[in-house]
Order: C-alpha cells, then structure tokens, then sequence
C-alpha cells in the first residue's frame, strides 16, 4: 500500500437547493439596501464535501492512504461512517458533539447564479487535531498537506509537519482571504510546494508581495492549476505547461481542484516527479467534472491509466 499522507482541511456537507427562476427578476437594484427576499426551492440534495474529504476521496480511490486531519460536528455520524468504509483513516477525526458539522447551504438559480451561506461548525475548532500526534500514530506519512480549515488548525498542522520533518503541499484555497501578507509569506516559506488556482494565484502575489517565480524560488514546486487551460509547474529552473485532460462533458466543476489534488498527492506519496504528478492530477480533476457532485465519480485505475496514455503518452503505473 502507498505511504500515508496526512491531509488537514475541512469535512463539510454541502446542501444544494435549485430555484426555478431567476435571482435578478426578484432582486430590485435600487431596493439591495433593505433586501428582504424569498425563493421557493423544489429541488434539494445534501452532498458530502469538505477539502479534506474530497482529497482523501480521490487518493484513496487511486489505492492510496489518506490520513483526514478534522473534525466534525455531531450530525457527522453518518459522513464519519462513509470515509471509514471507503478505507479513509478516520483515526485523527475528532468529533465535536457541542457544535455541528461544518456545512454550505448552496442556492442555485436558473443562470447558474448562486447564494452560498457557511457555517463553519466544528471546522473552527480543527486545531484539536494534532497533525503531531497522527505523524507519531503510525508508519512515517509520505506528505502532507494544509488545505482550507480552521484558520488556528492551517498555522498550527503546517508548523507540526515542518517540525516533523514531513514535506507539505500549501494549498490555501477558499482560505487565503483569512490571513495577511506575512502570514503568507511564512506559509509559503516553511511548505514544500504550493498550490493554487490562477485566481488564488493572483491573490497571493497580491497579497505576499512576491511574483510566481519569485514564490516558487521558496519552494520545490508551484502548481497553477488554469481549469480548462491545464495547469503550468513551476519548478528551480524550469517552468513545465501541463495540457488539461480530455473530458466528453463538463457536467460540475464542484470538488475538481480537490481531486486533481489527490492526485498529485497520490503521485508524489508513490515517488512521482512533480510534472507528472501534476498530469495525473489533471486527469483526476477530468473524470471528476464529468460528474455532479464532489465525492459522486467512481475512480477506476485502468480507466485512470488509459486517460492518462491519452493525454500524456504514458501511464502513471
């Protein structure tokens, strides 16, 4: 079995409603100082989300092992369940009965045009995990990984994996907005590699101060995912552009970043270099958004192989 990866960040349910109209014929322009409105929503599911979760999700459906650093509330009975008969370790999981499991509540209209409200619930707290502890739990972790999680629980598991000699991906996601340029720059600083989005990317330049190449010189590599445009690797020396994989529809581009992560995770745990990593994280990111929902794509690993043959001339294993 692939070496363990600790990955820190939320579990989350998503609760998605669809409104069978449109937001901007009941919204008045010049009333949004007193907006008080109401859609009827017919249409409901509760997905399992969660950065943490979606990675796990898609390493572990690649026969890797995922070690989910956070915690849940206590309506998180049943998502705890499912990542452990999915084969998750779900040892490092706390559950916090006081509070509820971290949730959005999504409101979608016909325009795909949405109203996202999140509660954060236990995920605030994510800090009563030890990245330390689960490091000392069992067999030397391969990587690790801060995704989006409690702002206390990001500075905290990147400072243990440091401490614990354990290379980590920076992958501050929706996140990035809690913290301030020189917390930033420590981040990027003390993590082996950092990924992002292009927008996320622009934020961080913004807000650290330093240009792509100027952040990549920090670390082992920097990945810029580009959706549809692929993702480009920086690396000491060399910039690689990595073509997006072929899908046969874009049907949901929810949870797509988190499994391009899983594999690259994946990849790397397996002694993969960082510019096929990123390739095979590109045809997870594939396979995941030619489905609805982040955890909802069956992985299959020859399926994955001749995907990757496709897009890349070779297999991943």
């Amino acid at each position: 079995m692939s070496r363990r990866v600790l990955i820190s960040g939320s579990v989350a349910y998503d609760t998605i409603m669809v409104f069978e109209g449109h937001f901007k014929d009941h919204i008045l322009p010049d009333r949004v100082h007193m907006l008080n409105v109401s859609f009827l929503a017919p249409k409901l599911k509760r997905e399992y989300g969660g950065c943490a979760a979606n990675i796990a999700y898609n390493l572990n459906g690649l026969g890797g092992n995922a070690v989910v650093l956070a915690t849940i509330g206590r309506d998180g009975g049943d998502y705890l369940a499912r990542l452990a008969s999915l084969g998750i370790d779900v040892s490092q999981v706390r559950k916090l009965d006081e509070q509820y499991t971290a949730q959005a509540f999504i409101t979608t209209d016909l325009s795909d045009n949405q109203l996202i409200a999140f509660h954060p619930g236990a995920m605030s707290d994510a800090h009563a995990v030890s990245a330390a502890s689960a490091q000392r739990a069992g067999e030397p972790a391969a990587f690790g990984i801060v995704a989006p999680n409690g702002r206390d629980a990001m500075l905290q598991h990147a400072r243990e994996f440091t401490e614990a000699g354990v290379p980590w991906i920076f992958d501050p996601g929706q996140g990035l907005p809690m913290f301030d340029g020189e917390a930033l720059r420590a981040f990027v600083s003390s993590a082996t590699a950092v990924a992002v989005n292009d927008y996320e990317a622009s934020l961080l330049v913004e807000r650290t101060g330093w240009s792509e190449p100027q952040i990549a010189e920090r670390v082992r590599a920097l990945i810029v995912t580009r959706g549809a445009h692929g993702s480009r690797v920086y690396e000491p020396g060399r910039i690689t552009e990595v073509p997006p994989a072929t899908i046969s529809r874009a049907v949901d581009p929810t949870g797509c970043g988190d499994a391009y992560r899983g594999g690259v995770l994946f990849a790397l745990a397996n002694g993969a270099d960082w510019v096929d990593a990123a390739r095979l994280g590109s045809v997870m990111g594939a396979i995941k958004i030619e489905h609805q929902g982040p955890q909802n794509h069956r992985i299959d690993r020859d399926e994955v192989a001749r995907r990757c043959v496709q897009a890349y001339g070779r297999a991943p294993w």
